[in-house]
């Protein structure tokens, strides 16, 4: 029987890129979803993610889809939908983002143009390798106010102030989220199938929370 094993995720760096040559890039790459292109003021950043890399962003998104529906919180999710910033010379795709406080703002908007409409409200980052460039200060110049990142063992928040992302515990998208908590969610879900610990995680979430309006994860 022949093994078939995922390769490790990869991260490429090229340096001295040109803006025009990254959105030529772009384009010849097409809306596929990797790899991922991180690009910030000549440097680009081309990463390939592993099974497992793709595994947890799926697992954050659901949860994040769980939170919502209890919570009550609309939102629109747009994946790894390339973001770019041409007076900045930066752009990024994230593995998922999340409008949450500016869902009405960009509820209808078949493209988003950073120009005049803000930065998604929440990002999710999964760092298995170490990235080439400095995504915490790259989203904080686009004004991104929260970042999760998952190392595949702790997931941490980080949220804008004075320009710079800091560590916080508890999420502002979802207030009384922690990041302690969502972690240890995240462990119980390597262990289960997906269909048990979404169920396992809703049915918690929802007796934490779910129309009562009573502090979250207590």
């Amino acid at each position: 029987m022949t093994k078939i094993v995922s390769p490790p995720e990869q991260r490429v760096a090229l340096r001295t890129l040109s803006w025009e040559t990254y959105e030529r890039l772009l384009s010849e790459h097409g809306d596929g979803s990797s790899p991922r292109f991180t690009f910030d003021r000549g440097v680009l950043e081309i990463m390939s993610p592993s099974a497992e890399h793709e595994r947890y962003n799926l697992m954050i998104a659901d949860l994040i889809g769980v939170l919502a529906d209890e919570m009550d919180v609309e939102m629109l999710g747009l994946g790894a939908t390339t973001f770019k910033r041409q007076d900045l010379e930066c752009g990024f795709e994230a593995d998922s983002c999340f409008y949450v406080q500016n869902f009405e703002r960009v509820r209808n908007k078949e493209r988003i143009d950073l120009a005049t409409e803000p930065a998604p409200d929440l990002v999710i980052e999964i760092e298995i390798t170490n990235p080439s460039i400095n995504k915490l200060a790259l989203f904080a110049e686009f004004g991104v106010p929260e970042v999760w990142r998952y190392d595949g063992f702790r997931l941490e928040m980080f949220q804008l102030l004075s320009g710079r992302c800091g560590a916080r515990e508890e999420s502002a998208a979802f207030p009384g989220v922690s990041a302690t908590v969502l972690t240890q969610l995240l462990q119980q879900g390597k262990a289960l199938g997906r269909t048990g610990w979404l169920r396992m995680t809703r049915a918690w979430a929802h007796e934490h929370y779910g129309g009562r309006g009573g502090p979250l994860f207590t």
